[in-house]
């Protein structure tokens, strides 16, 4: 008799941060492993998986789209990701008879699969292993995401992660460095070390994100680290963390980048979106970085429009980033996510909050340009660690700026010197010296 999975096609479609990149690249290992065979095209496959996202109003709706697209297709749907914890209900609405497996639960997807190819619904809402252990199929074969924790310690009045990822539950440094060693055996030379809010990594175990970073450089091996978002609170209010943080930054090993979310710079705003931190706390941060680390990259969130923005709040939101002068910013609209304190609040008008997107939009792509043109002329060294279209490629500067280099040599997954010769406002381009 033939086992159900035998010489079955799934298909997975993927939406969101890397967390949700790595949760994908982990269902996919689960199901090779258990005799699946992921195709990359939805019309060849006998089921299909959804990996949603729900951080933003638009990228919800699309999801509400695309799960609407799927189902009519008649084939078997499981819906995985945050909508599938945050908003069921939302999901059974659209796909009534999908199947769905939360954040959570991804360990259980081979199980939810294989009761879905038989026309069984399944809700798989809680695992207990540490996602840092278990087989994934990488998207990119030398960069690891290596998620660190699920869930955080923030309760941010705008956010809809909380409700769809939890409270903060973080995995055994012991089990990550493992995970290191071995991807480095297998190849990997980038890590991205990954979660909701790395910042609070390891509260709940007694350790903190510098420990473990520390434990990861003592590896032996040539690679690099991309430390991923850190909400300013946790660092603000553990001195001894900020240092050491500032400490194992110095490590070569790890690209001199900081992704710190500021989100406005009104502290009015700051205390009615409940983010435990002022604008001041946030540049004490800011600088006491740049202080130590040379070249340092910095990447920050912006929401605009939020219901309590006055105009002297975005003015001020716009004097803070033309101080900081941040290499990155995530422009956001604001809008009212299901289930969260800022979905109740009343909302200013769409055109004034669309007007200061558009004014914020400009305001940073001339920061953005006016840094990248330090670049212009120099000799930097690149890791390339993607492959791009028409005989191209993408490399990191060791500050983790993006680098697009034309070459009919194969250069994935090599440091490579480059002089640059043209800048845009988002990457550099350069040539091979």
């Amino acid at each position: 008799m033939k086992k159900v999975n035998e010489l079955k096609r799934v298909y997975i479609e993927t939406y969101g941060c890397s967390a949700n990149k790595s949760d994908s690249e982990i269902m996919m290992g689960i199901l090779t492993d258990a005799g699946f065979q992921i195709v990359d095209d939805w019309k060849k496959a006998d089921v299909l998986i959804i990996n949603t996202c729900i951080v933003k109003t638009p990228t919800a709706k699309r999801m509400e789209r695309r799960i609407k697209e799927l189902y009519s297709s008649g084939k078997p749907l499981v819906v995985a990701g945050c909508m599938a914890k945050a908003e069921p209900d939302r999901v059974e609405m659209f796909a009534p008879k999908a199947s769905r497996i939360t954040p959570d639960a991804v360990e259980k997807i081979d199980k939810v699969v294989r009761e879905a190819l038989i026309r069984n619904k399944v809700v798989a809402q809680n695992g207990s292993k540490e996602k840092v252990v278990l087989p994934k199929i990488p998207f990119n074969k030398i960069i690891s995401i290596v998620q660190i924790s699920s869930g955080c310690l923030s309760a941010c009045s705008f956010c809809e992660t909380r409700i769809a990822r939890g409270l903060l539950k973080s995995y055994r440094p012991s089990a990550i460095i493992e995970r290191i060693k071995n991807d480095l055996k297998e190849g990997f030379k980038e890590f991205w070390i990954t979660s909701q809010d790395n910042s609070c990594y390891g509260f709940d175990l007694g350790t903190n994100l510098a420990e473990l970073l520390n434990g990861i450089i003592r590896i032996e091996g040539n690679f690099f680290i991309r430390v991923g978002m850190m909400n300013p609170f946790h660092l603000i209010r553990r001195r001894d963390l900020l240092k050491k943080m500032i400490e194992v930054y110095k490590s070569e090993k790890i690209f001199k980048f900081l992704h710190i979310p500021l989100q406005s710079g009104s502290n009015k705003v700051l205390k009615d979106m409940n983010r435990g931190h002022t604008v001041e706390e946030f540049l004490d941060v800011v600088e006491s970085f740049r202080k130590e680390i040379e070249n340092l990259t910095i990447e920050t969130d912006i929401i605009v429009g939020y219901p309590t923005e006055s105009e002297e709040d975005f003015l001020e939101t716009i004097r803070i980033l033309e101080l900081i002068k941040p290499d990155v910013v995530n422009i956001s609209r604001f809008f009212p996510r299901p289930h969260t304190p800022a979905e109740k609040i009343r909302q200013l008008p769409s055109k004034i909050v669309n007007e200061r997107s558009k004014v914020l939009h400009e305001v940073v792509r001339k920061i953005s340009l006016e840094n990248n043109q330090k670049f212009l002329g120099k000799t930097v060294d690149v890791f390339v660690d993607e492959i791009g279209k028409d005989n191209s490629f993408i490399g990191r500067t060791l500050e983790y700026k993006p680098v697009v280099i034309k070459s009919s040599a194969d250069l994935f997954g090599k440091m490579v010197k480059v002089k640059i010769c043209e800048v845009r406002s988002n990457f550099l381009v350069g040539h091979i010296i």
